[in-house]
């Protein structure tokens, strides 16, 4: 494709994707439907002009002023990924003499809120939470934020070891080394073609985060149990969680979303899994809910929230969320804990889990379950219970009796979780 018209593509991409109405990857792959014809290098580079974008959107714009014609075109330039010399083919002298003298500027000197990229309710609250004592690490994680994800996969362990998933991936020719805190986990180097290879077909790897993998083992489902993922989504920890029940029990895999519940079925038969049992549900408070009530061995509440501590793959959530969302979803999750926790029988484990960074969706969520339900519900201390799930280093994930990953510490998105046991 000529440059210029790679560098008009990006221009209307982005001019699409900052109307910020709908998730950045849905306008992307409504955008590669309607252009069918572009090659994997050209989708590359507009995927990654728009996420570089959406991660420095605050410094784009403000460089942006001093130029002229379409602002979008202006964003597209200053983001751009692909080749530099690409990008000269696509610009004339004069854009080219004034993206020459933007890049020279010492962003170093800029203000802050220009070089956190941040908005401003969102840095007050990740300060916040990382809390006084570890006020000087707002930088290293608004750097780690800032950068690409790792591509982490999850071992099958109903299929096969970790040393063997990772040689057959070697085979396939992608190199891959164990993750540090997972027993499962493996990290893959770049890009690969996944999807293309012997061990993801076959479902003895799944892409999984880290992070999301250690939730499952704080869970620690085991054979025979009844255990339920109150929350499933697309069923990435319901496939951990059968795994760790070696295809045994029964595994409830419970969604409000029927879309995102159909994405379970061919990982599912992948998996090699026949315990898991998805369902549909209205609400926490649904019938099929109310028939499990103390029943149930182990519940997973990954709950519905913010989502921010994955910015690295999601870089518009920061500027699609909201202080006003963040408290409604506090209800929500609220609520959905309350209803899960009727799920357990005497003995039985409760965790609670978000992909947020934020205290008020964590430790404000579970201090009020502790001062509501303290008569039923005894606090676990994650840390031992990672130990016991033989995760190394247990001691190196969490704060006080909770799990709590940074992307800046734990190089994992960033998640929180509770656990507790329902009193006999």
């Amino acid at each position: 494709m000529h440059p210029g018209a790679l560098l008009d593509l990006a221009t209307e991409l982005l001019r699409a994707v900052l109307k910020l109405d709908q998730p950045a990857d849905a306008v992307l792959s409504a955008f590669f439907r309607r252009h069918r014809a572009l090659g994997a290098r050209e989708r590359h580079t507009l995927a990654e002009t728009t996420y570089t974008l959406l991660r420095q959107r605050l410094l784009f714009q403000h460089l942006a002023q001093s130029g002229s014609g379409a602002l979008e075109r202006r964003l597209a330039m200053l983001a751009w990924q692909g080749t530099p010399q690409f990008l000269r083919g696509a610009i004339g002298p004069r854009e080219q003499a004034w993206l020459d003298e933007v890049t020279k500027i010492d962003r170093t000197a800029l203000p802050e809120k220009l070089r956190h990229n941040l908005p401003d309710w969102l840095a007050a609250a990740l300060r916040e939470s990382l809390g006084q004592a570890c006020a000087g690490e707002f930088w290293p994680l608004v750097e780690a934020l800032g950068q690409p994800a790792s591509l982490d996969l999850r071992v099958n362990v109903l299929k096969c070891k970790r040393d063997e998933a990772r040689a057959a991936l070697a085979e396939a020719g992608i190199s891959a080394a164990p993750t540090p805190y997972s027993p499962w986990g493996l990290r893959v180097e770049g890009k690969p073609a996944l999807n293309k290879a012997a061990p993801f077909l076959d479902g003895r790897v799944e892409v999984q985060d880290e992070g999301s993998q250690l939730l499952a083992l704080l869970t620690d489902a085991r054979r025979g149990e009844m255990v339920v993922d109150f929350c499933a989504g697309a069923g990435g920890k319901t496939l951990a969680l059968g795994a760790s029940m070696r295809n045994t029990g029964r595994l409830y895999a419970f969604d409000t979303s029927g879309h995102r519940l159909a994405e379970l079925k061919p990982r599912l038969a992948r998996s090699g899994l026949a315990n898991v049992h998805p369902a549909q549900i209205a609400h926490e408070r649904d019938e099929r809910v109310k028939r499990l009530a103390g029943k149930i061995d182990r519940v997973l509440v990954d709950a519905p929230c913010s989502g921010l501590g994955t910015l690295r793959r999601n870089p518009d959530l920061k500027w699609r969320q909201s202080p006003k969302a963040v408290a409604e979803l506090q209800g929500r999750q609220r609520a959905i804990l309350a209803g899960a926790a009727r799920l357990l029988k005497p003995g039985g484990r409760l965790v609670y889990a978000t992909c947020s960074l934020l205290a008020a969706e964590n430790e404000e969520v579970v201090q009020g379950f502790d001062a509501e339900m303290a008569r039923d519900f005894e606090p676990l201390a994650a840390a031992e219970l990672l130990r016991q799930a033989q995760v190394p280093k247990a001691d190196e994930l969490v704060a006080g009796p909770w799990l709590r990953l940074w992307p800046h510490r734990h190089g994992t998105d960033g998640f929180f979780a509770a656990a507790w046991r329902r009193r006999d």
